[in-house]
């Protein structure tokens, strides 16, 4: 079997600002975890930077939302925290059918996560990630809680709480291949970013003791008018993952704006704790 990071180095050295990254970055090691509800989906798509990018519906415009969540422990520059807001969503001139998206997920190249907003716990990976791939990350403060019955993440910006989310450790076990596919915007062209990971990965539908519970931040204010549901319908984390982050291609151009909340220039709080609180 051909090494999963094999022909990755040497890489592509590209500079942002004063950082000098070397591309494809890599992703040894990870706590990864995400937790998806269903919103309204006429609210949802306006969020959306493309005309041609549909929220995936399940059912009677109830379309996904989730936020991910990202504990990088080894990677190719240096351990961080990062948290997704994203709409999965579909590439193309007419809407998918109902559910069939969701469950094919990059089975369908046309698939992807819309990043509304990417915080992470320092700068490096905030310039790195509007930078190259225009992708709407801020620095934020991040305290992971990783025990033996639940992945959890409480994002907060200087003591301001943003959000909660938790994941209990259930679900069907499966092996998985597929990348992660990535949407946003960099000066006006539309960019898809393919991921590729591997690790084994656990889904749980309408999982019990999964949540999130959002503060009172600018960044959360937008996300309750979603109507979001009361429950999760799903729920995914991973045993084990890696990850090999490329460039992005523009896939269409002239597309709407896709800033995020840009926040305050610093450095954010990064910590974990292998036990519960």
């Amino acid at each position: 079997m051909k090494p999963f990071f094999s022909g990755t180095r040497p890489g592509k050295s590209i500079k942002v600002g004063k950082e000098k990254f070397e591309f494809p970055i890599l992703y040894y090691r990870d706590d990864a975890f995400a937790v998806f509800y269903t919103a309204d989906a006429r609210k949802v798509a306006p969020l959306l930077p493309s005309d041609k990018l549909h929220p995936i519906v399940l059912w009677k415009n109830r379309a996904l939302f989730g936020v991910a969540c990202f504990n990088y422990i080894d990677t190719t520059i240096g351990p961080y925290g990062e948290v997704g807001i994203v709409v999965p969503a579909f590439h193309a001139e007419k809407k998918p059918p109902y559910l069939i998206p969701a469950i094919r997920e990059t089975y369908d190249p046309r698939f992807g996560m819309v990043v509304l907003h990417l915080p992470v716990t320092n700068t490096t990976a905030r310039d790195a990630g509007r930078g190259v791939w225009g992708y709407t990350k801020c620095v934020a403060d991040m305290k992971f809680v990783i025990t033996p019955e639940y992945m959890e993440c409480r994002l907060s910006e200087d003591k301001h709480r943003i959000l909660t989310a938790r994941v209990a450790r259930r679900g069907f076990p499966k092996r998985d291949y597929r990348p992660l596919s990535t949407f946003s915007v960099k000066d006006g062209s539309l960019i898809q970013t393919i991921i590729a990971q591997v690790g084994t990965a656990r889904n749980s539908f309408f999982p019990d003791g999964s949540f999130l519970d959002l503060g009172d931040h600018e960044i959360t204010g937008p996300i309750k008018e979603l109507g979001l549901s009361a429950k999760p319908v799903m729920s995914r984390y991973y045993v084990e993952r890696s990850g090999i982050l490329p460039e992005g291609k523009v896939i269409e151009t002239r597309v709407r704006e896709l800033s995020g909340y840009r926040g305050a220039d610093r450095q954010g709080e990064h910590t974990v704790i292998y036990r519960e609180t």
